[in-house]
């Protein structure tokens, strides 16, 4: 009974349009080509799943399988391929309505080998967007993979197909998304309806990505005055008599008028609706003072940094983990504060009010009533939340010839990370920033310098790790110099964090403090001794005249040391008079032998005379004269 009470509660929780309300179906052309029979142009509605050819056509042959014809099994199962043979036209495989969802169908043509999908209606009725189902952890896993393109035609038109294709006939089509978005001049105004509870499973999941990667194509549209981009929330009503209930207080703001269903759909337990309703506040009052300061796109940074930094399963989707993302981004808290109003106040919020409103089409555009919804030039887009063909759409809302570069490729560079590194972390006295330009715009992560490898979470901590990190402001850990001292309580080696050195205590990154060894007694312990503490060491001396040895913390006489000192003087004068003397002696012996050998020489010169010698001088004659 009380599920019961609660599912009937939610039902009146998503009442918000009235009866009047439009729901505008997105098309795209479809044009038969051959057989001559049934040429002509016919509707098709834009599956909201796949990646439609926004601003491109598509030419195929279309194919109904003679066996599973709705297309619910593999069709690797029954034997079936629909793979292209090299030259030939794209196989479009056309399935029927019916006992499966439409995606489930469009996923196992696709791994079949299709180029597109087409659904045939098995009821005479208006066109209705095919939408992917609630997704569990079975449809995810084909949801998000899906490629290709797909679109729901009338029950009419699907039996023409079905009857030129049985008579043997080649049913040639084109399917043309060039007018599927308008394209009147050279600025696309588009709005992403989207939501900050990133707990609601697959689809949640997707969308949080979506918004990570379009970033940087984004930004760079906004700051190049391609394109004006606004974002949206939707927000349910609490019906007049459940205001009061313990579930339109735990779920809604002022006194029921904006309300978000449970994230966990457990109103006893976890985050409730009105957290959310409140953080999705927060960022349109983002959007509104960052817009005003003429930096919209500071919107795209605060719902990235906020989805990384305050997460729901890590308890930090909160007004705290908010402030201290605003404040890495240099916005105005309080005129976001002001913007965002009393939420317990019993009158309309000026902001969500004016949501609530904008959720009703106007033009060519119908209510926007699936979650998320991306809406270029007026038009809903139809198709999977993806960087490469939501800038396919956008791009095809510019008149021909005025596209951006951006649309020409897919080589995005941005400049954030010149205005205060990001938002991210930085090292002033190193230059180091975590701050980092990517194709997806500014992300923070902790930097590689040098071939040293930062650690942390690139926003407000990063930390140099491993060998080498000393070089980098010695590895964010404290040093100081002193008395021409240095030290430094950054150790090199892999895993190691800072550590004041002996001599010092502290926690090694904002200070280390001298220890007084003398005071704590744990040098010059000796009877004899004094001690005199200095920056991270130590002095001890000896009185009586003795002579300190650190090693083993005594004294000893001077005395024994001059004696020592003594005998070594009285060795190395013995070995000098010693050395001085072999010298001598083998100067002498040299001398001598020369002198001998010249005196031999002249006795033999005269006995012996040569021709080629000439007079030989004799020392003897020289000698008696």
């Amino acid at each position: 009974m009380a599920a019961a009470r609660i599912g009937y509660f939610l039902g009146f929780l998503l009442v918000l349009f009235p009866v009047s309300a439009r729901f505008i179906v997105e098309k795209n052309s479809l044009a038969v080509t051959s057989p001559e029979s049934i040429k002509g142009n016919y509707d098709s509605a834009i599956g909201n799943f796949g990646i439609p050819q926004y601003g491109g056509s598509m030419a195929g042959t279309v194919v109904y399988p003679k066996d599973n014809q709705k297309g619910c099994k593999g069709f690797d199962d029954v034997g079936i391929s629909f793979k292209s043979r090299i030259g030939a036209l794209p196989t479009f495989v056309l399935v029927d309505r019916g006992d499966c969802f439409f995606a489930l169908k469009v996923w196992n043509a696709q791994n079949a080998g299709a180029s597109a999908v087409l659904v045939a209606d098995d009821t005479e009725e208006p066109l209705i967007t095919m939408d992917s189902p609630q997704e569990d952890e079975a449809s995810a896993k084909y949801i998000q993979n899906i490629t290709i393109p797909s679109a729901l035609i009338d029950k009419n038109f699907g039996e023409k197909l079905k009857k030129a294709i049985s008579s043997g006939e080649m049913v040639n089509v084109n399917l043309d998304w060039r007018e599927a978005v308008p394209h009147p001049d050279d600025r696309v105004e588009y709005e992403l309806w989207t939501n900050s509870n990133d707990e609601c499973g697959p689809k949640c999941d997707m969308l949080m990505q979506f918004v990570k990667d379009f970033k940087g194509a984004a930004q760079l549209l906004e700051k190049g005055g391609y394109s004006q981009f606004t974002p949206h929330y939707i927000t349910w009503y609490c019906p007049q008599a459940f205001t009061v209930s313990k579930q339109c207080k735990s779920q809604c703001i002022n006194h029921g008028r904006y309300c978000a269903p449970d994230p966990e759909q457990d109103f006893s337990q976890g985050y409730e609706g009105k957290d959310v309703v409140i953080e999705n506040l927060r960022q349109l009052c983002v959007f509104k003072v960052a817009n005003e300061s003429n930096r919209p796109w500071v919107w795209w940074d605060y719902v990235t940094d906020f989805q990384i930094r305050c997460p729901m399963k890590e308890k930090k989707y909160n007004k705290e983990c908010a402030d201290t993302v605003i404040k890495s981004l240099g916005l105005d808290n309080k005129k976001i504060e002001k913007c965002m109003g009393d939420p317990n106040a019993e009158a309309d919020n000026p902001v969500l009010k004016e949501e609530q409103d904008a959720q009703i089409g106007k033009g060519s555009r119908g209510d926007v009533t699936i979650l998320p919804t991306l809406v270029v030039n007026n038009r809903q887009y139809r198709g999977k939340l993806e960087k490469g063909a939501v800038l396919k759409a956008i791009c095809a809302g510019f008149e021909e010839t005025t596209e951006p570069a951006v649309c020409l490729s897919d080589d995005i560079q941005t400049n954030e990370c010149l205005n205060n590194n990001g938002g991210c972390w930085h090292d002033k006295s190193a230059n180091v920033t975590a701050c980092k330009d990517t194709f997806r715009g500014r992300v923070c992560e902790c930097p590689l310098v040098e071939g040293v490898q930062f650690k942390g979470d690139g926003y407000s901590h990063c930390e140099a790790s491993g060998p080498g990190r000393c070089k980098l402001n010695n590895g964010g850990c404290w040093h100081a110099t002193q008395d021409g001292r240095t030290f430094s309580a950054c150790q090199d080696v892999e895993g190691s964090k800072c550590q004041c050195p002996a001599g010092f205590t502290g926690d090694g990154i904002n200070h280390c403090d001298d220890i007084n060894e003398c005071k704590e007694k744990r040098a010059c312990q000796c009877p004899e001794c004094s001690c005199r503490n200095t920056w991270g060491s130590y002095e001890c001396t000896c009185s009586g005249g003795l002579l300190y040895i650190k090693d083993h913390d005594t004294c000893i006489s001077k005395t024994a040391s001059e004696a020592k000192s003594a005998w070594l003087a009285f060795w190395v004068i013995v070995i000098g008079l010693a050395v001085a003397a072999g010298g001598a002696y083998v100067i002498y012996k040299y001398r001598l032998r020369s002198y001998m050998d010249s005196e031999i020489r002249a006795i033999m010169a005269q006995y012996m005379p040569l021709d080629s010698q000439g007079d030989v001088p004799n020392h003897s004659n020289e000698d008696r004269a």
